[in-house]
C-alpha cells in the first residue's frame, strides 16, 4: 500500500516533472548545439568539397585542353601529299603516336564519307569501320575541333574518349579529319578522379550533361552508365540545368550526400565531390553522444538529491496527493488540484495548476502547427494525407469521383531573389488568399512546398473533369491579377496538373500523376493546366 501511495505521490509527480524539465533542457542543448555545429561544419565541409572538386577539375580540364591541342598541331601539320598514300600515313601516324602518346588507343585519319584512310596502331577490323555518323567526325569536317561522347571502343569495348580536328588544304578546306582515342582508364588522364576517394566512402563523379552520362566515377560501376531521370535527385536535376555550387542532397540510392558542383569548361561537362553527410557530420555526432552521456549523469544525480529534499518539504501533501491520486484513477476529472494552504505548499499547488493549463495550450498549439502551415495558415501535406485518405473511403462507400490538382507557381522565383524573402511569403501568404476564394468549402487547399500547392476535391460526381478544370481555370484567372508587394506590382502565373480518381486510386499515384502533368504544363508554355491521362 505504501508503495502503491508513493507511486501515485505529489513527490513523485514533481519529481518527474522536474526531469521532464531536465530532458527538455538537454534535448534543446542536444538540437541547439548539434545544429550550431552542423552549420559550421557544413560551411567548411562545402569548402573542402569545393576546393577538391575544382582540383579535379582544372586537372580534367588541362588533360582535355592538351589533347585537344595536340590533335589540332597534328592535324595542321599533317602532310596533304600523303593523303593518297595510306602506308606513308599510317607511317607517319606511327611516328606522331610514338612521339606523343596521349591518344593510347590510337590515331585514325577519316575522309568525308567517313571511311577510315589509315590508322595506328592498326587493326584490320577497324578498316571495315564507317564513322560518318559520329558525330564528332562529322563536327570536324564541319571545321570545328570537337570532343565526342565517351562510350565502349567499337572493336574491344574499353570505354573511350574519341576527339576530332579538321585537316585543311592551302586554302582552308577540310579535306579530312583526324581522331584520337583515349581510354577512360588511361595512366595519367582521368586517373586522379577514378582512384581518389573522399573520406572513406566519398568520391568524384564526372559528368556530360549533354550527353547525360557518366564519364568516369570513383565508383566503377557508374562509368558510360546513364545519368538518373529528372525527379530522382533535385540537386542533381539544377547540376544538369547549369548550377554550379555545393548543397545537400539525397542520391538515387537514398545516401544524404554533401556535393560540390564545377564545371569542366572545355568539354562542357562538371565534376561532382560527393561526401555521405553521415560521414561529414561525424564530429557532431561524436558531440551528440557527449551531450546524452552527460545527460544521464546529471539527471541520476537529480533525481537521488530531489528525493531526499522533496520528501523532506512535502509531508504535509497528503489531501492533495489523495485529491491527485483520484484524478490518475480517474474518479475525478483532471482538473486543477485544490489549494489547501496559503504557504509554499499552496503556492507550489497554484504553479502546477497553471502548469496544467499551460501543457494544455502547447498540446493544442502544437496539433495546430502539426497540421497547417505556418506561413500561410493552410493545411500542410500531413493533414492533406488525412484529408485524402477520408475522401477515398467516401469515394468507396457514394462512388463519387476525386479530383487532386497540383499547383507550381510560375515567375515566384524572380520575386523572391530581388525582393527578398519577406516579399516572397508575403506573396504567398496573398496566393494563399487569392486561391482559397477558388475552391469550395468541401475542398482542401493545401501548401505542400516553398510554392507548391495542392487541392483536393472530393465526392465529385461524372463531370469530375469539368469540375476540376473549371476551378483549375479560376486559379489561373485569380493569379493573373498583379500582386501589391513592396510598392511594386508583381506577376505571377499558375502551372497545374490534374489527376482524376476514385475510391480505388492510390494517394502516391494521385499525387504524382498531378505532379508529372503540372511539369507537362510548365513544358508547355506555363500558365495552363494539363489533365493526366490514365
Amino acid at each position: 500500500m505504501r508503495l502503491r501511495q508513493l507511486s501515485h505521490s505529489i513527490i513523485l509527480r514533481i519529481l518527474l516533472l522536474g526531469l521532464g524539465i531536465v530532458v527538455v533542457g538537454t534535448t534543446a542543448r542536444y538540437f541547439i548545439l548539434s545544429q550550431f555545429l552542423r552549420e559550421d561544419l557544413d560551411k567548411v565541409v562545402a569548402s573542402q568539397q569545393q576546393a577538391l572538386a575544382s582540383y579535379v577539375a582544372r586537372d580534367v580540364d588541362s588533360k582535355l585542353v592538351e589533347r585537344r591541342d595536340l590533335l589540332q598541331r597534328l592535324a595542321a601539320s599533317l602532310p596533304r601529299q600523303l593523303l593518297g598514300q595510306p602506308r606513308q600515313l599510317r607511317a607517319w601516324l606511327q611516328e606522331r603516336h610514338e612521339l606523343h602518346p596521349l591518344f593510347n588507343q590510337g590515331l585514325l585519319l577519316v575522309d568525308p564519307r567517313g571511311a577510315i584512310l589509315a590508322d595506328f596502331p592498326e587493326r584490320p577490323l577497324q578498316a571495315r569501320i564507317n564513322l560518318a555518323d559520329r558525330e564528332y567526325v562529322q563536327a570536324a569536317l564541319a571545321g570545328e575541333a570537337s570532343l565526342g561522347r565517351p562510350a565502349p571502343d567499337w572493336l574491344d569495348r574499353e570505354p573511350v574518349l574519341p576527339m576530332a580536328a579538321p585537316v585543311r588544304d592551302e586554302q582552308g578546306r577540310v579535306q579530312a579529319a583526324l581522331v584520337g582515342l583515349t581510354p577512360l582508364a588511361t595512366p595519367g588522364f582521368l586517373n586522379l578522379l577514378l582512384q581518389s576517394r573522399i573520406g572513406r566512402s566519398g568520391g568524384f563523379l564526372l559528368i556530360s550533361p549533354r550527353d547525360r552520362v557518366f564519364v568516369a566515377a570513383t565508383e566503377p560501376d557508374l562509368v558510360l552508365k546513364p545519368t538518373p531521370p529528372a525527379g530522382v535527385n533535385p540537386l542533381h536535376d539544377r547540376a544538369m540545368a547549369g548550377y554550379r555550387g555545393t548543397g545537400i542532397t539525397v542520391n538515387a540510392k537514398g545516401v544524404e550526400e554533401a556535393v560540390a558542383i564545377v564545371s569542366v569548361p572545355s568539354a562542357e561537362w562538371f565534376v561532382v565531390a560527393r561526401l555521405p553527410t553521415a560521414e561529414a557530420f561525424e564530429p557532431v555526432t561524436r558531440v551528440q553522444q557527449y551531450i546524452l552521456r552527460n545527460s544521464v549523469v546529471v539527471s541520476l544525480v537529480f533525481l537521488v538529491l530531489a528525493s531526499l529534499g522533496l520528501a523532506h518539504v512535502f509531508r504535509p501533501l497528503r489531501r492533495t496527493a489523495e485529491h491527485a491520486d483520484r484524478m490518475t484513477r480517474g474518479e475525478c476529472p483532471l482538473e486543477p488540484l485544490p489549494v489547501l494552504r496559503n504557504d509554499e505548499v499552496g503556492h507550489l499547488t497554484a504553479a502546477f495548476n497553471r502548469l496544467l493549463r499551460k501543457l494544455s495550450e502547447s498540446q493544442a498549439a502544437l496539433a495546430q502547427a502539426a497540421h497547417h502551415d505556418a506561413l500561410t495558415g493552410l493545411p500542410n501535406r500531413m493533414l492533406l494525407a488525412d484529408r485524402l485518405s477520408q475522401a477515398r473511403v467516401l469515394a468507396q462507400r457514394k462512388g463519387s469521383r476525386i479530383a487532386l490538382l497540383f499547383l507550381d507557381l510560375d515567375g515566384f522565383k524572380p520575386i523572391n531573389d530581388s525582393l527578398g524573402h519577406e516579399a516572397g511569403d508575403e506573396v504567398l501568404r496573398l496566393v494563399a488568399g487569392r486561391l482559397s476564394g477558388c475552391v469550395r468549402a468541401s475542398d482542401t487547399l493545401a501548401r505542400v512546398g516553398g510554392d507548391e500547392f495542392v487541392i483536393l476535391m472530393g465526392d465529385l460526381d461524372s463531370q469530375a473533369e469539368q469540375a476540376a478544370a473549371r476551378v483549375a481555370a479560376k486559379c489561373i484567372e485569380a493569379l493573373a491579377e498583379p500582386f501589391p508587394v513592396q510598392d511594386q506590382s508583381c506577376r505571377l502565373g499558375v502551372s497545374i496538373g490534374i489527376a482524376l480518381g476514385d475510391g480505388e486510386s492510390a494517394a502516391n499515384t494521385l499525387l504524382l500523376q498531378a505532379d508529372q502533368a503540372m511539369y507537362r504544363a510548365k513544358e508547355s508554355g506555363r500558365g495552363r493546366y494539363v489533365i493526366a491521362t490514365t
